[in-house]
Protein backbone atom coordinates (compact mmCIF):
# COMPACT_ATOMS: atom_id res chain seq x y z
CA UNK A 1 0.00 0.00 0.00
CA UNK A 2 1.46 3.54 -0.66
CA UNK A 3 0.09 6.60 1.00
CA UNK A 4 0.88 10.07 0.31
CA UNK A 5 2.69 11.91 3.06
CA UNK A 6 3.39 15.29 3.81
CA UNK A 7 7.19 16.26 3.26
CA UNK A 8 7.45 18.66 6.51
CA UNK A 9 8.30 17.05 9.49
CA UNK A 10 5.99 18.19 11.58
CA UNK A 11 3.13 17.69 9.49
CA UNK A 12 4.46 13.91 8.88
CA UNK A 13 4.87 13.15 12.40
CA UNK A 14 1.26 14.42 13.08
CA UNK A 15 -0.42 11.84 10.45
CA UNK A 16 2.68 9.62 12.08
CA UNK A 17 0.89 9.08 15.29
CA UNK A 18 -2.50 9.27 13.85
CA UNK A 19 -2.08 6.16 11.47
CA UNK A 20 0.13 4.40 14.72
CA UNK A 21 3.23 4.33 12.85
CA UNK A 22 5.08 6.50 15.41
CA UNK A 23 7.10 5.43 18.61
CA UNK A 24 6.48 9.08 19.95
CA UNK A 25 9.97 10.36 18.53
CA UNK A 26 10.45 12.94 15.65
CA UNK A 27 10.35 10.85 12.21
CA UNK A 28 11.90 11.90 9.21
CA UNK A 29 9.39 12.21 6.35
CA UNK A 30 10.52 8.99 3.70
CA UNK A 31 9.33 10.79 0.71
CA UNK A 32 9.87 8.85 -2.88
CA UNK A 33 13.20 10.74 -3.28
CA UNK A 34 14.83 9.92 0.14
CA UNK A 35 13.68 5.93 -0.56
CA UNK A 36 15.11 5.75 -3.22
CA UNK A 37 17.97 7.22 -2.64
CA UNK A 38 18.74 4.47 0.44
CA UNK A 39 17.68 1.87 -2.20
CA UNK A 40 20.12 2.76 -4.66
CA UNK A 41 22.93 3.30 -2.57
CA UNK A 42 22.17 -0.18 -0.85
CA UNK A 43 21.91 -1.49 -4.64
CA UNK A 44 18.93 -3.53 -3.59
CA UNK A 45 15.24 -3.81 -5.80
CA UNK A 46 12.51 -2.72 -3.40
CA UNK A 47 10.49 -5.68 -3.99
CA UNK A 48 13.00 -8.10 -2.95
CA UNK A 49 11.84 -9.97 0.18
CA UNK A 50 13.94 -9.92 3.22
CA UNK A 51 11.79 -12.10 6.00
CA UNK A 52 8.28 -11.77 7.19
CA UNK A 53 8.02 -11.33 10.83
CA UNK A 54 5.32 -12.37 12.93
CA UNK A 55 2.90 -11.65 14.38
CA UNK A 56 1.60 -10.21 11.44
CA UNK A 57 3.84 -12.38 9.00
CA UNK A 58 3.77 -9.50 6.73
CA UNK A 59 6.99 -9.56 4.16
CA UNK A 60 9.66 -7.17 5.00
CA UNK A 61 10.88 -6.21 1.60
CA UNK A 62 14.03 -4.05 1.06
CA UNK A 63 11.48 -0.86 0.29
CA UNK A 64 9.49 -1.66 3.53
CA UNK A 65 13.22 -1.68 5.36
CA UNK A 66 14.21 1.48 3.82
CA UNK A 67 11.16 3.78 4.59
CA UNK A 68 11.56 2.67 8.76
CA UNK A 69 15.30 3.73 8.36
CA UNK A 70 14.84 6.88 6.67
CA UNK A 71 12.24 7.68 9.64
CA UNK A 72 14.32 6.36 12.00
CA UNK A 73 17.51 8.56 10.56
CA UNK A 74 19.06 5.37 10.22
CA UNK A 75 22.37 5.95 7.61
CA UNK A 76 21.74 4.12 4.30
CA UNK A 77 25.08 2.42 4.93
CA UNK A 78 23.20 0.68 7.76
CA UNK A 79 21.00 -1.14 5.65
CA UNK A 80 23.05 -3.99 5.24
CA UNK A 81 23.73 -4.28 8.98
CA UNK A 82 20.09 -4.29 9.42
CA UNK A 83 18.76 -6.74 6.54
CA UNK A 84 21.12 -8.78 8.58
CA UNK A 85 19.14 -8.00 11.97
CA UNK A 86 15.93 -9.05 10.30
CA UNK A 87 16.94 -12.21 8.85
CA UNK A 88 18.19 -13.04 12.48
CA UNK A 89 14.91 -12.47 14.56
CA UNK A 90 13.14 -13.98 11.67
CA UNK A 91 14.83 -17.21 11.80
CA UNK A 92 11.80 -19.34 13.73
CA UNK A 93 14.66 -20.54 16.77
CA UNK A 94 14.60 -16.74 17.67
CA UNK A 95 10.36 -17.19 18.42
CA UNK A 96 10.13 -13.74 17.25
CA UNK A 97 6.23 -14.09 17.90
CA UNK A 98 6.20 -15.04 21.56
CA UNK A 99 8.76 -11.39 22.00
CA UNK A 100 6.36 -9.31 20.16
CA UNK A 101 3.28 -10.60 21.91
CA UNK A 102 4.89 -11.63 25.85
CA UNK A 103 3.79 -9.68 28.68
CA UNK A 104 7.90 -9.67 29.46
CA UNK A 105 10.03 -6.53 28.78
CA UNK A 106 11.77 -8.02 25.79
CA UNK A 107 13.36 -6.09 23.02
CA UNK A 108 16.05 -7.10 20.80
CA UNK A 109 19.88 -6.55 21.65
CA UNK A 110 22.10 -6.15 18.11
CA UNK A 111 26.00 -7.28 19.12
CA UNK A 112 28.00 -5.61 16.19
CA UNK A 113 31.37 -7.46 15.03
CA UNK A 114 33.65 -6.82 12.03
CA UNK A 115 34.72 -3.37 10.49
CA UNK A 116 31.26 -2.34 10.28
CA UNK A 117 31.84 -0.92 13.77
CA UNK A 118 34.02 1.60 12.52
CA UNK A 119 32.12 2.43 9.50
CA UNK A 120 29.03 3.06 10.85
CA UNK A 121 30.29 3.99 14.37
CA UNK A 122 28.87 1.45 16.37
CA UNK A 123 30.19 2.42 19.78
CA UNK A 124 31.55 -0.87 21.86
CA UNK A 125 33.89 2.18 24.37
CA UNK A 126 32.45 3.83 27.22
CA UNK A 127 29.25 4.39 27.00
CA UNK A 128 28.88 1.93 24.40
CA UNK A 129 25.00 0.69 25.68
CA UNK A 130 23.50 4.53 25.68
CA UNK A 131 25.20 7.64 25.48
CA UNK A 132 27.86 7.48 23.31
CA UNK A 133 28.39 9.20 20.00
CA UNK A 134 27.21 7.30 16.58
CA UNK A 135 24.35 6.12 14.68
CA UNK A 136 23.50 2.61 16.93
CA UNK A 137 20.08 4.58 18.51
CA UNK A 138 19.20 5.18 15.37
CA UNK A 139 19.94 2.03 13.83
CA UNK A 140 18.26 0.05 16.98
CA UNK A 141 15.06 2.44 16.58
CA UNK A 142 15.21 1.43 12.49
CA UNK A 143 14.59 -2.29 13.71
CA UNK A 144 11.65 -1.48 16.09
CA UNK A 145 9.75 0.60 13.53
CA UNK A 146 10.00 -2.36 11.15
CA UNK A 147 8.82 -4.32 14.52
CA UNK A 148 6.14 -1.78 14.69
CA UNK A 149 4.71 -0.75 11.12
CA UNK A 150 6.05 -4.65 9.63
CA UNK A 151 5.67 -7.09 11.89
CA UNK A 152 2.79 -5.57 13.38
CA UNK A 153 3.64 -5.23 17.42
CA UNK A 154 0.81 -2.82 18.90
CA UNK A 155 0.61 -2.25 22.84
CA UNK A 156 -1.96 -3.87 24.19
CA UNK A 157 -3.30 -5.46 21.17
CA UNK A 158 -0.40 -7.95 19.55
CA UNK A 159 1.58 -7.27 22.44
CA UNK A 160 0.85 -7.61 26.13
CA UNK A 161 4.31 -6.25 27.52
CA UNK A 162 3.01 -5.48 31.00
CA UNK A 163 5.87 -2.51 31.35
CA UNK A 164 7.84 -2.40 28.27
CA UNK A 165 11.30 -1.10 28.18
CA UNK A 166 13.15 2.20 26.70
CA UNK A 167 14.69 -0.44 24.26
CA UNK A 168 11.58 -1.04 22.22
CA UNK A 169 11.92 2.76 21.39
CA UNK A 170 16.30 2.58 20.19
CA UNK A 171 16.76 -0.78 20.88
CA UNK A 172 19.61 -1.72 22.00
CA UNK A 173 22.56 -2.11 19.73
CA UNK A 174 26.22 -1.96 20.63
CA UNK A 175 29.90 -3.15 19.36
CA UNK A 176 32.41 -5.59 21.06
CA UNK A 177 35.57 -4.24 21.20
CA UNK A 178 37.67 -6.75 19.99
CA UNK A 179 40.94 -4.98 19.63
CA UNK A 180 40.94 -5.07 23.34
CA UNK A 181 39.30 -8.71 23.52
CA UNK A 182 41.80 -11.71 24.77
CA UNK A 183 39.61 -14.16 22.97
CA UNK A 184 38.30 -14.27 19.10
CA UNK A 185 35.31 -12.18 18.98
CA UNK A 186 32.00 -13.43 19.80
CA UNK A 187 29.99 -13.91 16.54
CA UNK A 188 33.66 -15.74 15.17
CA UNK A 189 33.00 -18.42 18.55
CA UNK A 190 29.49 -18.55 17.26
CA UNK A 191 31.16 -19.54 13.47
CA UNK A 192 30.48 -16.10 11.53
CA UNK A 193 33.98 -14.50 10.89
CA UNK A 194 33.93 -11.02 10.35
CA UNK A 195 31.29 -8.44 9.89
CA UNK A 196 28.45 -10.03 11.68
CA UNK A 197 25.39 -9.26 13.93
CA UNK A 198 23.78 -11.34 16.95
CA UNK A 199 20.47 -10.94 17.86
CA UNK A 200 19.84 -11.57 21.61
CA UNK A 201 16.14 -11.43 22.94
CA UNK A 202 17.01 -9.29 26.28
CA UNK A 203 14.81 -7.84 29.37
CA UNK A 204 17.55 -5.25 29.01
CA UNK A 205 21.03 -4.21 30.96
CA UNK A 206 22.00 -4.83 34.60
CA UNK A 207 25.24 -3.46 35.73
CA UNK A 208 27.92 -5.48 38.43
CA UNK A 209 29.85 -3.21 40.34
CA UNK A 210 33.26 -4.64 41.64
CA UNK A 211 36.09 -2.01 42.58
CA UNK A 212 38.13 -4.39 45.00
CA UNK A 213 39.06 -7.68 43.34
CA UNK A 214 42.64 -8.00 41.58
CA UNK A 215 42.61 -11.83 40.92
CA UNK A 216 40.97 -13.62 37.93
CA UNK A 217 38.67 -16.29 40.39
CA UNK A 218 37.84 -13.86 42.62
CA UNK A 219 35.96 -11.35 40.24
CA UNK A 220 34.62 -14.30 37.85
CA UNK A 221 32.80 -15.80 40.96
CA UNK A 222 31.60 -12.38 41.96
CA UNK A 223 30.24 -12.20 38.55
CA UNK A 224 28.92 -15.21 38.13
CA UNK A 225 27.20 -14.71 41.32
CA UNK A 226 26.26 -10.91 40.36
CA UNK A 227 24.03 -12.89 37.38
CA UNK A 228 21.92 -15.24 39.57
CA UNK A 229 18.52 -13.65 41.28
CA UNK A 230 15.31 -15.19 41.73
CA UNK A 231 13.64 -12.90 39.51
CA UNK A 232 15.59 -13.52 35.97
CA UNK A 233 13.28 -14.86 33.19
CA UNK A 234 15.63 -18.09 33.48
CA UNK A 235 14.45 -19.34 36.66
CA UNK A 236 10.65 -19.31 35.12
CA UNK A 237 9.70 -23.18 35.16
CA UNK A 238 7.72 -23.35 32.58
CA UNK A 239 11.33 -22.60 30.20
CA UNK A 240 13.81 -25.65 28.76
CA UNK A 241 16.87 -22.80 28.73
CA UNK A 242 18.04 -19.35 28.99
CA UNK A 243 21.11 -17.66 27.95
CA UNK A 244 22.93 -14.62 28.89
CA UNK A 245 25.42 -12.30 27.89
CA UNK A 246 27.95 -10.82 29.84
CA UNK A 247 30.32 -8.03 28.51
CA UNK A 248 33.60 -7.61 30.77
CA UNK A 249 35.38 -4.36 30.35
CA UNK A 250 38.73 -4.11 28.86
CA UNK A 251 40.15 -3.98 31.93
CA UNK A 252 38.60 -6.94 33.33
CA UNK A 253 39.21 -8.67 30.54
CA UNK A 254 42.80 -8.29 30.35
CA UNK A 255 43.22 -9.64 33.88
CA UNK A 256 40.90 -12.52 33.01
CA UNK A 257 42.59 -13.30 30.03
CA UNK A 258 46.09 -13.54 31.06
CA UNK A 259 44.40 -16.36 33.98
CA UNK A 260 42.19 -18.05 31.48
CA UNK A 261 43.48 -17.59 27.52
CA UNK A 262 40.74 -20.26 26.66
CA UNK A 263 37.21 -18.39 26.59
CA UNK A 264 35.47 -21.51 27.75
CA UNK A 265 37.09 -21.28 31.24
CA UNK A 266 35.73 -18.53 31.90
CA UNK A 267 32.03 -19.53 30.45
CA UNK A 268 32.29 -22.46 32.75
CA UNK A 269 33.62 -20.32 35.95
CA UNK A 270 30.59 -18.06 35.53
CA UNK A 271 28.20 -20.25 34.76
CA UNK A 272 29.30 -22.69 37.73
CA UNK A 273 29.18 -19.13 40.12
CA UNK A 274 25.79 -17.82 38.25
CA UNK A 275 23.44 -20.50 40.75
CA UNK A 276 21.30 -20.40 43.69
CA UNK A 277 20.92 -22.72 46.70
CA UNK A 278 17.64 -24.08 45.91
CA UNK A 279 17.09 -23.48 49.99
CA UNK A 280 16.51 -20.07 49.23
CA UNK A 281 13.41 -20.52 47.18
CA UNK A 282 10.22 -20.50 48.23
CA UNK A 283 9.09 -24.66 48.81
CA UNK A 284 7.11 -24.58 45.43
CA UNK A 285 9.63 -23.47 43.41
CA UNK A 286 11.47 -26.37 45.20
CA UNK A 287 9.09 -28.89 44.19
CA UNK A 288 9.55 -27.52 40.69
CA UNK A 289 12.55 -27.69 40.27
CA UNK A 290 13.33 -30.93 41.45
CA UNK A 291 10.51 -32.24 39.51
CA UNK A 292 11.79 -31.46 36.09
CA UNK A 293 16.05 -32.04 37.49
CA UNK A 294 17.06 -28.92 37.66
CA UNK A 295 18.71 -29.20 40.58
CA UNK A 296 22.51 -29.65 40.36
CA UNK A 297 24.70 -31.68 42.47
CA UNK A 298 25.25 -29.25 45.03
CA UNK A 299 21.98 -28.42 45.45
CA UNK A 300 22.09 -25.27 43.43
CA UNK A 301 19.66 -24.30 40.68
CA UNK A 302 21.58 -22.64 37.84
CA UNK A 303 20.74 -19.90 35.63
CA UNK A 304 20.99 -21.07 32.39
CA UNK A 305 21.39 -25.00 31.60
CA UNK A 306 24.72 -25.40 29.84
CA UNK A 307 28.16 -23.27 30.14
CA UNK A 308 27.13 -22.43 26.45
CA UNK A 309 24.69 -20.56 27.46
CA UNK A 310 27.13 -18.21 28.95
CA UNK A 311 28.00 -15.85 26.33
CA UNK A 312 31.49 -13.68 27.15
CA UNK A 313 31.98 -10.78 25.39
CA UNK A 314 34.33 -7.25 25.87
CA UNK A 315 32.98 -4.10 25.59
CA UNK A 316 32.52 -0.73 27.72
CA UNK A 317 35.12 2.28 29.03
CA UNK A 318 38.68 1.93 30.03
CA UNK A 319 37.65 2.84 33.89
CA UNK A 320 36.80 -0.45 34.40
CA UNK A 321 34.82 -1.07 37.88
CA UNK A 322 31.97 -2.28 35.99
CA UNK A 323 30.67 -4.96 33.81
CA UNK A 324 27.25 -5.08 31.85
CA UNK A 325 24.59 -8.37 32.05
CA UNK A 326 22.02 -9.16 29.31
CA UNK A 327 19.87 -11.37 30.65
CA UNK A 328 17.74 -13.35 27.98
CA UNK A 329 13.69 -13.52 27.81
CA UNK A 330 13.26 -17.20 27.13
CA UNK A 331 12.35 -19.23 23.92
CA UNK A 332 14.37 -17.14 22.17
CA UNK A 333 17.71 -18.84 20.56
CA UNK A 334 20.31 -16.27 20.31
CA UNK A 335 21.06 -15.96 16.30
CA UNK A 336 24.17 -15.13 14.76
CA UNK A 337 24.34 -13.63 10.91
CA UNK A 338 27.31 -12.09 8.21
CA UNK A 339 26.13 -9.00 7.24
CA UNK A 340 26.97 -8.60 3.27
CA UNK A 341 27.25 -5.53 1.35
Amino acid sequence: MVHEVPADQEAFDALARERGWSDGLPLVPPTPERVARYLAEWGTAPDEVIGALPPSLAPVTAEKLAVNAVMAGAPAAALPLLRAAVEAVADPGYELHALNATTGSVTTALIVNGAQRHALGIPFGAGCLGGADGRAASIGRALQLVMRNVAGQRVGVTSQSTFGQPGRVNGIVFGEWEERSPWAPLAERRGVPGDAVTAFGTMGTANICEVVATDADVLLKFVGRALAHPGANGYLVQLSFAEVVIALNPVWAALVGRAYPDVDDVRRILWENASIPLSEFPRQHQRQYEDIGWVDARGRVPLTRRPEDVLVMVAGGLGGLHGAALHSWGTTITQTRPVRP
